[in-house]
């Protein structure tokens, strides 16, 4: 198959997965586009089957703002009628299904039909998609999909919950190259952090508020209280700056080190002890997911889609909103003890395993010839 992937090219985890997607993909035999503003972060590399597309916005005058939605409407209609494309698969709401409505439309009007799917991820309907001023787009877009997917059965709840759509959402769970993290950890990397033996914490997100980093933070110094510990922050975003200066205060803060953005998380996370994930809201996790295919056991909120992935007392342990007291004690019943820690990173593997990329990949290749069936037939 031809098929052309539309993503966000950061770190974010709906261009994470829409990336990893596309390589899986590629190495199946399926020709795989992508289309958006820059490199995804995790196209590194080489692929005969992968190729990308730039979506450039001219800038003028007249413009406060650049229409990037019209500038990728337009990318997707030459990629689609210079490339054979079979299908458009757009990650994240917001401008990417409204984009793919409107190039839908203009290679109709040229006798090409054109499949969309749209896959929802989370802030693109918890948040952002919510806020009246891009609602209606966003309404009229997913129920103008041909198929729409959502990455767990929370999101798929909270998107029938916050707009008036009556499409059926098909859920395909977010997955991890289980192969890919789980490896022996680099003895003098784990030495270099933690000199003197002291577990080590990790935490990594995008840094917005939602996350509560801050949180991440105080269980750490409550944990620390109790055993020797070191704390790993990996990411960045709006709350770093606010996250430094409250770490400059405490005593403790020559024990948390600031990583920034880093691309290579297989590298990193397989020295972590455990990982914090202490979210005010999360559609699936992403990242929880990641560390347990690295065998580190989570302690999280309850939150959205996580317990869905993180299941209690197995994987690791997982709190009420805002309670670092818990969570805190939680780390300790599965760090105090090694017999303990040994079994809950036994667990975490397992259960990373049932989202294996190996296992949701074959869904999505049913999903596309089921559509392109469908469209045919039509």
């Amino acid at each position: 198959m031809n098929i052309a992937i539309v993503c966000y090219p950061t770190f974010g985890g709906s261009g994470v997965l829409a990336t990893e997607l596309g390589k899986v993909l590629a190495d199946k035999g399926h020709n795989i586009h992508f289309i958006t503003y820059q490199q995804p972060v995790r196209l590194s590399g080489f692929h005969t089957n992968i190729f990308y597309h730039e979506v450039r916005v001219p800038t003028y005058p007249l413009f406060d703002f650049p229409p990037y939605e019209t500038a990728l409407a337009s990318a997707m209609v030459d990629v689609v009628l210079n490339h054979q494309i079979d299908l458009l698969h757009v990650h994240y709401a917001i401008p990417h299904a409204s984009a793919a409505y409107m190039a839908k439309q203009i290679l109709a009007k040229r006798d090409v039909h054109i499949p969309v799917i749209t896959t929802l991820h989370g802030t693109d309907i918890t948040l952002v998609g919510r806020d009246e001023t891009y609602s209606p787009v966003v309404t009229f877009s997913m129920e103008e999909s041909d198929v729409l997917t959502a990455v767990s059965e929370n999101l798929k709840s909270e998107t029938y919950r916050y707009f008036n759509i009556h499409k059926s959402i098909e859920v395909i769970y977010n997955f991890v190259d289980v192969a890919r993290f789980n490896k022996k950890p680099v003895d003098a990397f784990k030495k270099l952090i933690a000199p003197g033996g002291e577990k080590i914490i990790v935490h990594a997100s995008n840094f917005r508020k939602v996350k509560r980093v801050d949180d991440v933070v105080k269980t750490f110094l409550l944990l620390r209280k109790q055993i020797p510990a070191k704390l790993l922050l990996i990411g960045d975003g709006p709350e770093r700056p606010h996250i430094e200066s409250m770490t400059r205060h405490c005593e403790e803060c020559a024990d948390i080190k600031f990583l920034g953005k880093q691309e290579q998380m297989e590298d990193i996370l397989p020295i972590a002890d455990l990982f914090l994930l202490p979210s005010e809201y999360e559609s699936f996790g992403l990242a929880a997911l990641e560390a347990m295919a690295a065998e580190v056991p989570v302690i999280s909120t309850n939150a959205g889609g996580l317990p869905e992935i993180n299941i209690q007392g197995y994987s690791g342990f997982m709190s009420d909103i805002g309670d670092v007291e818990d969570m805190a004690a939680n780390a300790f019943k599965v760090l105090g003890d090694d017999e303990t820690h040994r079994l809950f990173k036994k667990q975490a593997l397992a259960q990373a395993k049932k989202f294996d990329i190996q296992h949701i990949i074959p869904t999505y290749e049913a999903l596309y010839t089921r559509l392109l069936e469908t469209s045919t037939a039509s």
